[in-house]
């Protein structure tokens, strides 16, 4: 098995985080998105991942430190990691084929923005599985049209009437992924483009017309990482997991100071907590300080001072310092504002 993980985006939405980090790379409850969706996968999936292909954007923002990263992530598994590079942003399409070198064989196509919950089997009569949720709000989403065995037969993109309630989360897969290469590569030779790029669902229509089953996965959390508020939420959501996984993580270099510790947390490595409440719902990087502070519900990286302070609902990013009212915040590296 594969997992093909395309990233090259830069992550606008998410700014100022992602000014000095690739948003796959932004941490939630202590592990980037990157690492927990390819983990996840590899657990959902349940057998060896044979290779994991990263497609990144340029070299100047997905440096030599991120290509290390993500080939300790592909060690941890045991799987061998292929980097490509998408220059130029023309579609979900073009960036998986910027890997059609790993194209080949079982594989799951996973986008670097997104965390699931799931427990099933891949359906071994299905030529694809396109991994969906039921939403409440269909019109927004792109979702599945099924037949009355259960296939799907058409890929609908914010549907103006009601066409079903399961929306695609952007993680697929493929039986023999060089199928989807070789319509993919039509699509590329025969400038075939919606929105002005090429996509990925202008090859899966042609899987379908060519009669290939596809069937669903229905997950049962579907958790955003695309923007500071969905992503706290999000840290949220995988903090009470963890919890009901016991696997929760309280560094035990953490220095506490008549400080309390709300579970869930996450604390990482030589943090010091003095005459502080942290928690519940917060994650915190290593080599932080939270003194004299109420902290909770947040993300905040590494080597950050809070102090004096109540902060929730907040991102504070690495390196930065914030000591003033209490409020919720969405703040950048290298920030420092003293009130």
């Amino acid at each position: 098995m594969r997992i093909i993980v395309p990233m090259a985006g830069r992550g606008s939405r998410l700014r100022p985080h992602t000014l000095t980090v690739p948003k796959p790379l932004i941490p939630v409850a202590g592990q980037p998105i990157v690492h927990r969706l390819v983990r996840d996968i590899a657990e959902i999936v349940g057998e060896q991942i044979e290779e994991v292909a990263f497609i990144l954007g340029d070299e100047a923002f997905f440096g030599e430190e991120v290509v290390s990263q993500l080939k300790e992530l592909g060690a941890s598994l045991h799987a061998k990691v292929s980097i490509y590079r998408q220059l130029v942003p023309l579609g979900t399409g073009h960036a998986i084929m910027c890997a059609k070198e790993s194209l080949e064989g079982p594989a799951i196509i996973a986008y670097a923005d997104t965390l699931i919950q799931a427990d099933f089997k891949l359906d071994p009569a299905a030529d694809s599985v396109i991994w969906v949720k039921k939403v409440e709000r269909p019109e927004a989403f792109g979702v599945v049209k099924l037949n009355d065995r259960s296939e799907i037969v058409e890929l609908v993109e914010k549907p103006k009437e009601f066409v079903s309630d399961l929306a695609v989360i952007g993680i697929y897969y493929f039986k023999d992924v060089a199928v989807l290469k070789n319509e993919l590569q039509y699509v590329l030779d025969n400038d075939i483009v919606n929105g002005g790029e090429y996509q990925i669902n202008d090859g899966i229509k042609r899987m379908m017309a060519d009669g290939k089953v596809f069937k669903t996965g229905e997950v049962e959390q579907w958790m955003d990482c695309g923007n500071p508020k969905v992503t706290i939420e999000t840290n949220r959501q995988v903090l009470i997991n963890e919890k009901r996984k016991g696997r929760l993580h309280v560094d035990n270099s953490v220095r506490n100071e008549n400080g309390v510790i709300i579970e869930p947390c996450y604390i990482g490595k030589n943090v010091t907590i003095k005459n502080a409440v942290v928690g519940p719902y917060a994650s915190v990087g290593d080599n932080c300080v939270i003194e004299n502070a109420v902290l909770s519900d947040s993300i905040v990286q590494h080597n950050t001072l809070i102090k004096n302070t109540v902060i929730a609902n907040s991102m504070i990013g690495s390196n930065a310092t914030y000591q003033g009212l209490a409020r919720d915040l969405s703040i950048g590296d290298y920030t420092e504002i003293h009130e």
